[in-house]
């Protein structure tokens, strides 16, 4: 199914989103882009060159004057999902930090070894000693990259422990490297001063007035929350975070997060680099980066955005699955830039028009129809196990592979959980897989192959499966979307 909300619908619900009114019930107001200085023509623009140069968006959000308009999901993507954020929760974690701040809960000259007095080294090193709440926030531990690359999550054992038994070889405050593992600590030290994880912590002081609705994070085996990553939530919620800090911490007339705090977390407080030309160079905040053109940002792996334009009062919340972030910056700074003006535009019919049209049809590629082979049909009942392998996949059978326009339907065993998907041509089948939520679109694409894409929808991974039938042996590849871009895996799997 094709989904995705629409800009402007024409007619009596065009006025209306014209005139301001909110969306579903607790949204952002919407608005027609002219209305809020936004050329219509100027988003087509930016839509054409991110569907041909970004692999791929799966959601954009735009909010000019505290108005939405421009939303659009790319099926089978979809706006009442979820979606990991990955490291984009790391400014979420520093927003509970700045709470604790104003509660008096905690100081970011506080050293980190004092709320962990019980977890330290028996001799912690004067580096050690002379790390703050500060150094944690804008990544400046002293940490080599090396010390912290594969630091354990998952561990049975207290990752507190873990941290400060890491060796600190430079002063903290002199040198930056990105450091999850220091945003875990802040979530840490936020849960140690506030007896609630920071999820439960933020629960009533941000979420819920920001009309959040059932946030989740992943936590440790501890139970504290990850920190520097395991959040999930909608595209909207990103955008109505992102102009909260647009707003300086004020919604709807209350003070949620304090301005000082908001200032500074979004100020350059720390040297990253020195290059002109890349947004991950501009300095860094409190847990946010800094970018070119005067504009901030929180950011997460493969693609997750929320960027605040305070010169042109507008945020843009994004979703993807992408190799290359810093190509969606640049395609933000080339085509989405020169659409905002000063003041409100004349309105554009026809382009807003095109551009309802447009976003109301955004998918990602589906697999095209093929020539259903002769050996589709003898494949019925066929079932292929495989041997031990790193993505748990035991088993594979064959309910039917020969059905009108490329139909397959197959059932998956993976780490001993079952899993039935149906797969065709032209449109994107929701299901499940091993417990996960899972788009599919399969066809024909050789005289003893399927080429079948699965899409996990809450995140930003999909694969393309490529099943080459071959006597008793099934060859089961798989190329990801986003990672390193190794020669692809393959499987093979024997007929039982």
């Amino acid at each position: 199914m094709r989904w995705s909300l629409l800009l402007v619908v024409p007619g009596i619900m065009a006025s209306a989103l014209a005139a301001g009114l909110a969306g579903p019930a607790g949204s952002l107001p919407r608005s027609a882009p002219e209305a809020q200085g936004v050329s219509s023509a100027g988003l087509l623009r930016f839509l054409d060159a991110a569907e041909e140069k970004i692999h791929s968006l799966h959601s954009f959000m735009l909010v000019r004057h505290g108005h939405v308009v421009a939303e659009g999901w790319w099926a089978p993507y979809a706006a009442e999902e979820p979606h990991q954020l990955f490291s984009l929760s790391k400014s979420f974690t520093s927003t509970a930090v700045g709470l604790a701040v104003a509660e008096g809960k905690l100081s970011v000259d506080d050293p980190v070894l004092g709320f962990f007095p019980d977890e330290a080294p028996e001799k912690p090193s004067a580096n050690l000693r002379a790390m703050r709440v500060r150094d944690l926030l804008t990544m400046s531990t002293g940490h080599h990259d090396e010390d912290i690359r594969g630091f354990p999550y998952n561990s049975d054992e207290s990752l507190v422990r873990k941290f400060l038994a890491l060796p600190v070889a430079h002063k903290p405050g002199t040198f930056f490297v990105y450091n999850t593992p220091g945003s875990f600590m802040l979530s840490a030290i936020v849960q140690k001063v506030t007896g609630e994880t920071v999820l439960d912590y933020l629960r009533p002081r941000l979420f819920a007035p920001l009309g959040i609705a059932d946030p989740t994070w992943e936590a440790s085996k501890q139970g504290v929350s990850l920190g520097g990553f395991g959040l999930n939530l909608r595209t909207e919620d990103i955008a109505r975070f992102g102009q909260l800090y647009l707003q300086k911490g004020r919604w709807q007339g209350k003070q949620l997060v304090s301005e000082v705090w908001v200032e500074a977390a979004t100020a350059r407080q720390m040297s990253n680099g020195s290059s002109p030309a890349s947004d991950w160079e501009q300095g860094y905040g409190y847990q946010f980066w800094r970018c070119r053109y005067g504009i901030f940002r929180g950011d997460g792996a493969h693609g997750q955005f929320c960027v605040v334009l305070p010169q042109f009062d507008a945020v843009v919340a994004m979703t993807a699955g992408t190799r290359d972030l810093q190509g969606v910056l640049v395609q933000l700074w080339e085509h989405l830039l020169p659409a905002l003006a000063a003041a409100p535009l004349l309105a554009d019919p026809a382009a807003q028009t095109r551009l309802a049209s447009r976003l109301a049809q955004l998918s990602l590629p589906t697999q095209r129809a093929g020539a259903v082979p002769q050996l589709a049909a003898s494949l019925a009942g066929r079932r292929y196990e495989f041997s031990a392998n790193p993505l748990g996949l035991e088993a594979i059978a064959i309910d039917a592979a020969d059905g009108p326009d490329g139909v397959a339907t197959l059932a998956f065993k993976l780490a001993g959980n079952e899993g039935r998907v149906t797969a065709g041509p032209g449109k994107w089948r929701k299901g499940t897989l091993g417990g996960v939520p899972v788009a599919v679109s399969g066809a024909w694409t050789g005289a003893d192959t399927y080429t079948l894409e699965i899409v996990r929808y809450r995140t930003p991974f999909s694969n393309v499966h490529r099943l080459r039938f071959a006597g008793d042996e099934l060859h089961f590849d798989i190329a990801p979307n986003v990672g390193p871009a190794p020669k692809p895996a393959t499987l093979v799997g024997k007929r039982k």
